[in-house]
């Protein structure tokens, strides 16, 4: 069987990677400035960050309607046997939903809700694109796995200051006027599907890059060490990322670390200098 494995442009994953799995990608809307652009097509993460700069409003971001699905999903289609899609979490955009819905419309179209966002999404769609070319595999056997994955999957990022997150109406005033007094930076994790606060750092950013991988993986057991993924958002300070990639090396021993920039839905809501270690975790691990 000819799978075809699809994703939303919410997944963050370089072109690079996209072409080498194979991986097709339906893009979001993003809303700024009274117009309707498409994710990766006709906006990047530095038109957004350019506009906010010059004083304009934050962009929105609008999930992708039945019908775009319906005309992707015919398209991705041709010369395969079934698709399987992989959806931004259900519990935060209406995406997976209307996958399901236009999925309705065909015989062999899968929906996988990731559970999660950015490149742990992209994380999903690299297994599925991993397990389905082997092409003897099960299809329930792929889907099993897939789900086991997006229980299994550890999302978090750190924000250097909550301003976009202010603008775009996802925290008050005063939290980020005060986050931003105490020099704090946040980490946002994934539980569940759902975005959370989790610990707040204090002081400057490397270092608290720095804190916050050590804080990730020292003395874990139930880490999978094959992949990590560090993502980051464009104007992400050289040396963060650097900072970070040594933390992974002295505490993680991954067999790879794939770089990835968030693209335009995870920049519009977080910002420029926000940062994230991704990676798979066995829950049965002692």
């Amino acid at each position: 069987m000819q799978i075809k494995i699809t994703t939303d442009s919410t997944c963050d994953l370089s072109e690079e990677l996209l072409k080498e799995y194979e991986i097709e990608v339906i893009p979001l809307h993003i809303l700024m400035g009274g117009k309707d652009y498409l994710d990766r097509i006709d906006i990047g993460v530095e038109d957004i960050f350019s506009h906010v700069d010059a004083g304009g409003e934050i962009g929105t971001t609008s999930a992708i309607p039945p019908y775009e699905y319906e005309e992707f999903f015919t398209k991705a289609l041709k010369g395969y046997d079934a698709i399987i899609h992989i959806s931004l979490s259900s519990k935060i955009s209406s995406c997976f939903s209307n996958a399901v819905i236009a999925s309705a419309q065909f015989d062999h179209v899968y929906v996988v809700d990731s559970l999660n966002l950015s490149s742990s999404q992209g994380l999903v769609a690299i297994e599925a694109a991993k397990l389905a070319s082997t092409n003897d595999r099960p299809l329930e056997d792929i889907l099993s796995r897939l789900h086991w994955l997006t229980q299994n999957l550890e999302t978090s990022f750190v924000i250097n200051c909550l301003d976009y997150l202010h603008k775009g109406g996802r925290c008050s005033a005063v939290a980020a006027l005060g986050a931003n007094l105490l020099n704090l930076k946040p980490c946002i994790e994934v539980v569940d599907g759902v975005m959370h606060v989790g610990k707040k750092y204090r002081g400057a950013y490397e270092k608290c890059i720095q804190q916050y991988v050590r804080d990730r993986l020292e003395n874990r057991s139930d880490i999978i060490n094959n992949t990590v993924l560090l993502t980051y958002t464009s104007g992400t300070a050289l040396s963060a990322v650097e900072a970070a990639k040594g933390m992974i090396q002295q505490y993680g021993h991954f067999d790879e670390i794939l770089e990835n920039k968030a693209g335009c839905t995870i920049s519009s809501h977080c910002g420029p200098n926000t940062l994230g270690v991704l990676f798979i975790t066995d829950n049965d691990a002692d």
